[in-house]
């Protein structure tokens, strides 16, 4: 089958899936042990995950990779083993979403800073870059998201690594807070329409946001609305997180039901976002509710 996520998302929105590490964290994942891992480790339980989603009606499903780079794989001694993590997610992601479904090869930061503020050159970067989603297409992925960013040089690297791999489409988000000005920003203090103006310069399909510091589902509206304008015929994509984190007996917790989240769809869409998700809190049930507003 060729599966075309644009041609597809011309026709009308998509639904992506939600949070995966409390979902990992559920079935038994510690904490400070490396996620992706879980990819040969165990995969029964990515692959109920991804099922999960899928069969609440997500059209997206995105690997647990988000840090299989040899960088961050270095942490836990595993940096000679992208190659293999990254293909087994992709693998997975596609026995899940199947004939219908889209798998996104998930790619999130390096865990570091790029020169002058920090010991990693663009071409090194690069390269991490490009060997570990060389390894995700090579699994079955359909697009690459790089998500989650927070500096716009780094994700320029990324696009371009994910370009120098295949012609698949790139799906860039960056994860944003509110200023005292009310404007949202990146943690780098990039605003959301220099973001959106960058991206689309540097070649990605599709711009947005996932994840925010303390943003309530109000914000993230907001948010959308500027993403939209800013985009122009570019799709946008919106992954909220369920509601601002709280402090629960001393663990933070999202507590935006799926009604709630379901209720925030309809906003979403009249902003013009043409991708709709969840990140940090949400699960398959908020993204049950989600695909139901959806339709």
């Amino acid at each position: 089958m060729t599966r075309d996520l644009l041609s597809e998302l011309s026709s009308g929105p998509l639904l992506c899936d939600g949070a995966m590490g409390t979902q990992l964290m559920a079935r038994g994942l510690a904490s400070g042990e490396c996620a992706s891992l879980w990819n040969v480790d165990h995969p029964d339980a990515i692959l109920e995950v991804h099922r999960a989603y899928a069969n609440a009606g997500c059209r997206l499903v995105t690997t647990n990779t988000f840090g299989a780079s040899a960088f961050s794989l270095a942490r836990h001694g595993l940096e000679d083993r992208v190659a293999e993590l990254n293909r087994a997610g992709a693998g997975l992601a596609r026995t899940a979403a199947g004939e219908s479904g889209f798998v996104l090869g998930d790619v999130g930061p390096f865990g570091d800073f790029l020169e002058p503020l920090g010991d990693t050159t663009a071409e090194q970067l690069h390269a991490i870059f490009r060997a570990q989603i060389a390894a995700l297409v090579e699994g079955g992925a359909d697009a690459v998201l790089v998500e989650t960013m927070s500096d716009p040089a780094e994700a320029e690297v990324a696009i371009a690594a994910a370009r120098d791999v295949a012609s698949l489409p790139v799906i860039t988000t960056f994860a944003f807070q509110k200023s005292a000005d009310g404007s949202f920003r990146t943690m780098m203090g990039t605003t959301a329409g220099q973001m959106v103006e960058q991206m689309v310069a540097a070649g990605a399909d599709v711009v947005g946001a996932n994840c925010g510091t303390g943003l309530s589902l109000e914000d993230y509206v907001a948010l959308a609305a500027d993403l939209v304008r800013a985009a122009g015929d570019t799709p946008v994509i919106l992954q909220p997180n369920a509601g601002a984190p709280q402090v629960v007996g001393g663990q933070t917790v999202y507590l935006a039901t799926p009604e709630e989240m379901a209720a925030l769809v309809p906003a979403l869409l009249d902003a013009g976002v043409r991708i709709i998700g969840g990140c940090c809190g949400t699960t398959p049930g908020h993204l049950g509710a989600m695909a139901k507003a959806l339709s």
